[in-house]
């Protein structure tokens, strides 16, 4: 990339032409006059296909990060989708239970000012926020999970978007009014010199030496079957009908953690999940999961309910038996059955109608399976992705039902902080659209630490030793990668 200090067209070569680098300089100064005229910061955006093939989250992952915010979302098996992103103009934070309509308000009022080309067709192209929300309505400050707020949806610097063959990249920037034109422009060109256009993830391997590596859970295994008793117990005392509980291992290693190694590993191994990895100060929250919380494209929201699980077999007629035998089993067909109704409901009142597909399917990744009932709406008024997630987070998959009093069993006998597990991560567009899943068989990285994470869901009739197992049966997706 060109020495940033050359100039403002030198700074974007290589990845916004000159036209596009002098309609950016034109954007920028516009906004500042915007900014000047209202006292208020206004968001300036510019959109260019690039005209060579880029993996976006090769050229974060590979890029210089340093300190600054970045995120990637990745799923291979879906037209090779990806958005990656690196920077912050802002961060639309939040707190309480409240904070993912207010950030919706905030970004609602950010693109109504906004300086940008004009709308994309295609949804997550042009001026986007990305990030993610904790799974409690409040956080720690301190320990693992510092750095990852209640909510931290960024408005990236610059964001790179795939799908299929074709590649946008975007540029953007908060003018307030003392800024200066040149000054934004040269910071703008720091980030983009930042990237690594050339990189490939899938050049990059797992070093596994003979170094020292300490498995450990935070909380004893008996701790979780204790827990899980208790939570049966209360559902067989009425006062719920589902809780899902979580257990933490801590890996601990010689060497600090790579993410992109980590990342090139899940992508080899389950190309059909979200892939997701954002990096907040010095930790990375990074993981495989099967399931989409909400997606909204105009009018329409689809989403999945999962629940319930197996595992998988390398002998194709023993894997057919066990998923056979899952999509019959009546406990785990009761919690799926809980996980839809709580969807359905949370959708209805902003919907026209709400689908649900009749009959669960088999969703398959490479160490297990769920049952997954597809669910589909036409919304009523133009509510936005992140008043979605308000709605929806958390379900029953990853919370329980009624939530109320989940939340307080839950409070009480896990014993840990989630942090961002379980909870969305994803990204919104100037029109509202936007796509989140759930993360899951995740782990946070901090230098030389891995906190992996994985949970179940405790019905009527768990069992407290196969509740553990299945915990080490999902932490199977991370917990072997991030040990290597």
């Amino acid at each position: 990339m060109a020495d940033p200090s050359e100039g403002t067209r030198a700074d974007f070569a290589g990845w916004l032409t000159d036209v596009a680098s002098e309609r950016l300089a034109a954007r920028v100064d516009a906004a500042l006059s915007r900014a000047r005229r209202t006292g208020e910061p206004t968001l300036a955006a510019v959109t260019e296909e690039m005209g060579s093939a880029v993996d976006p989250a090769s050229a974060v992952l590979l890029g210089d990060r340093g300190d600054r915010h970045w995120g990637v979302l990745d799923q291979p098996d879906a037209d090779r989708a990806s958005i990656a992103v690196l920077g912050c103009a802002v961060d639309l934070s939040a707190a309480g239970d409240e904070r993912f309509s207010t950030a919706g308000a905030k970004w609602r009022e950010l693109i109504r000012g906004a300086v940008v080309d004009e709308p994309e067709t295609k949804s997550g192209v042009g001026p986007i926020a990305f990030g993610g929300f904790s799974f409690a309505s409040t956080v720690t400050e301190v320990g693992p999970w510092r750095g990852f707020s209640s909510c931290s949806m960024v408005v990236p610097e610059v964001a790179l978007v795939r799908r299929g063959e074709a590649t946008w990249v975007t540029a953007q920037c908060i003018v307030a009014p003392d800024d200066i034109a040149d000054e934004i422009l040269r910071r703008l060109g720091l980030i983009f010199s930042a990237l690594e256009p050339l990189g490939r993830l899938e050049d990059r391997t797992v070093t596994v030496d003979s170094e020292a590596v300490r498995i450990s859970s935070a909380l004893s295994p008996q701790h979780y079957e204790s827990a899980v008793s208790l939570a049966v117990e209360a559902i067989r005392e009425g006062r719920l009908t589902k809780a899902v509980l979580a257990r933490e291992v801590l890996v601990e290693r010689e060497t600090p953690h790579d993410p992109a190694e980590v990342m090139s590993v899940l992508r080899e191994v389950f190309p059909s999940c979200y892939l997701y990895a954002v990096g907040r100060g010095s930790g990375t929250f990074v993981g495989a999961s099967p399931e989409l919380l909400v997606k909204r494209e105009g009018l329409r929201a689809s989403t999945v309910a999962l629940a319930g699980s197996a595992p998988r077999s390398a002998d194709p007629a023993v894997d057919s038996h066990i998923g056979e035998r899952l999509l019959r089993s009546a406990k785990d067909r009761a919690e799926q059955e809980v996980v839809t109704d709580r969807i359905r409901q949370a959708l209805d009142p902003v919907s026209v109608w709400v689908t649900a597909s009749p009959e669960p399917a088999l969703v398959k990744v490479a160490n297990i399976r769920h049952l997954g009932t597809p669910i589909r709406a036409q919304l009523r008024a133009s509510v936005g992705v992140l008043d979605l997630l308000g709605r929806l987070h958390p379900t029953p998959a990853v919370g329980g039902e009624p939530w109320a009093e989940a939340r307080e069993l839950i409070s009480a006998v896990e014993g840990l902080d989630r942090g961002w597990y379980a909870a969305p991560i994803g990204w919104t567009d100037a029109s509202e659209d936007g796509e989140f899943c759930v993360a899951l068989r995740g782990a946070l990285l901090r230098g030389t630490e891995a906190r992996c994470y994985a949970g179940v869901g405790v019905v009527e009739g768990s069992d407290p030793a196969s509740e553990l197992a299945e915990t080490e049966l999902k932490l199977q997706a991370i917990l072997p990668i991030v040990s290597a």
